[in-house]
Formats: C-alpha cells, sequence, structure tokens
C-alpha cells in the first residue's frame, strides 16, 4: 500500500506534446506508471509514447477512465487548465511547474478544498512510489521499496535524503514533494495523517526549510495525533533575514518562519530533528526502520 499513487490510479499527462512534457512521460511509464493518455488543447488526435492526446480533459477522463493528472503545463495556463482538470472528475492532480502566480494558487487551493480534491505543488518534483510508479520529475534511481515516508518541501534535499536511505538499505514506502511556494495546494498535517494511517509506513520524514509555517503547524498535528516515529531536517539555517534562499517559500521575515522556531516546535512534538541528512542513519537505527 502507499498513499496518493497506487495500482488503480490512471494517470493523463497535461502539457504531454511539450519538450518537458513528452521526455518526462516516457521516463515515468519506463518506471511503471498507469499513463492512460494526456490532454494539449489542439493536439487532440496524435499520439506520444503511444498514448493518445486529448484537446479537453474531461474527453480523456471519459475515454480513458483517468482519475489523476500531473502538469507539465506553462505557468500562465496553470489556472484554467486546473479548474478545467477538477470539472472533468479528477480526483489527484501533481503540478510540477514553477512561477504559477500566488493569486492563482489561493483561487486554486480554494476550489479544491471545495470540490474534496488532493492536490501537490506548484513547483513540485511530484510524487513517487519505490517500484510502484511516480508523477513528476523525480530521479527513480535513488529510490527503494520500503517503509519509511519521506514529505519535502525541496526536490533535490528529498533525493538526498531517499539516496541515503536506499544505501543503507531501508526503502521507502511513498515519496511526496508537497511544492517549494509560499502558497502551496495541500499541507503536512494532511499529508502527515495520510501517512499516520498508512499500514505499510512504520515511520516519516519531513525535509522543511525556514519560511512560512508549515512545520509549526506539523508539530502541533503531531504532538495530538502522530504515534509513528518522525524525524525533520530544516534546510537554510544560516539563511540570512529577509533574504530568499533558493525557493519562493524560503524567506524569513522578522520572528516568523526561522530555524530556531520550527525546530523548537518540532523538538516539543516529539520529532527527531537532524542537523545533517546523514545523521538519519542513526535516526533509523534507533528505530530499528528497514
Amino acid at each position: 500500500m502507499s498513499i496518493l499513487l497506487n495500482d488503480d490510479t490512471r494517470v493523463i499527462v497535461q502539457g504531454i506534446t511539450g519538450k518537458i512534457g513528452s521526455v518526462q512521460t516516457k521516463w515515468m511509464l519506463q518506471y511503471g506508471t498507469k499513463i492512460v493518455g494526456g490532454v494539449t488543447p489542439g493536439k487532440g488526435g496524435s499520439l506520444v509514447e503511444g498514448l493518445p492526446v486529448f484537446n479537453y480533459v474531461d474527453d480523456a477522463v471519459k475515454e480513458t477512465g483517468a482519475n489523476a493528472s500531473v502538469f507539465f503545463v506553462p505557468a500562465a495556463f496553470v489556472l484554467d487548465a486546473f479548474f478545467e482538470t477538477i470539472d472533468a472528475g479528477i480526483e489527484f492532480i501533481v503540478i510540477v511547474p514553477e512561477h504559477v502566480p500566488v493569486h492563482d494558487v489561493m483561487k486554486m487551493r480554494d476550489y479544491a478544498h471545495k470540490k474534496q480534491v488532493m492536490a501537490l505543488g506548484p513547483t513540485t518534483p511530484g510524487i513517487l512510489v519505490p517500484g510502484k510508479g511516480k508523477m513528476g520529475i523525480m530521479p527513480a534511481s535513488l529510490f527503494a521499496p520500503g517503509r519509511v515516508g519521506i514529505i519535502s518541501r525541496s526536490g533535490t534535499l528529498s533525493y538526498e535524503f531517499a539516496g541515503i536511505l536506499s544505501e543503507i538499505k531501508i526503502g521507502q514506502s511513498t515519496v511526496v514533494g508537497m511544492g517549494a511556494d509560499p502558497v502551496v495546494l495541500s499541507n503536512l498535517p494532511k499529508i502527515l495523517h495520510m501517512f499516520e494511517n498508512d499500514p505499510d509506513t512504520d515511520a516519516v520524514i519531513i525535509v522543511g526549510e525556514v519560511g512560512g509555517e508549515q512545520e509549526e503547524k506539523a508539530a502541533e498535528f503531531i504532538a495530538a495525533n502522530m504515534k509513528k516515529p518522525v524525524a525533520s531536517y530544516i534546510a537554510g539555517r544560516f539563511s540570512p533575514q529577509g533574504k530568499k534562499m533558493g525557493h519562493a517559500g524560503a524567506i524569513v521575515r522578522g520572528s516568523a518562519g526561522t530555524y530556531e522556531g520550527k525546530t523548537k516546535a518540532l523538538m516539543q512534538a516529539g520529532v527527531t530533528v537532524l542537523e545533517s541528512p546523514i545523521h538519519v542513519q542513526a535516526w533509523a537505527e534507533k528505530y530499528k526502520l528497514r
């Protein structure tokens, strides 16, 4: 079992005929993802990697039975495509593109909540279930099947943690990139709740970063609801105040979103805070994870 992506997930790729969309479709198929088609307005009737391309999401859903979608759509068109996708009945959406306007994301988040649709991103590497499939751009070679869940605000760091775990023969159940923007479509408590209820996940790693309040909200949830062991790493420990560091969401303003505040909240919730990714091995050994 895994969260969000499983054997019943039937994926369409939006923007499948573009350079990035077509290449990533090939790699997702090679990893075993059940992709059933794609959508690019004006390109309906063509084929990409042997998959049918449709002009509209509604047509794709009716013809293929798709229930999930991954976006490789230019940022300016993501909002309209998102509304169309939800209205077509898609239940799970992964938004890979960067630079989606914040006010668009706020509208998307409200609509997804209203329609009870799960969405990740924007600016996410996606989701990967080792040995099963992936939606997005995660490099599959670094991951191994197992029982440790990973939630990350950083794509690169999620790969690093998975790679370290895989090298010491500790696999992952599901790896989730939640998105790196100031406003994202889902939050840490919601994803933590899924992992807590997943019988095939024994422990969870949160890969966070300075800026925002996701980790503080996660700490509140963990303290009140989680029984599984949780470790966390917060990137940006020495980030200067008021300066964006890499991600749009990684910016410290005043006392909000600081490394110290996040680590204090997490530690008070019983989370093991790691000073470096390499320390994940000692944490895994402590809980006898496999």
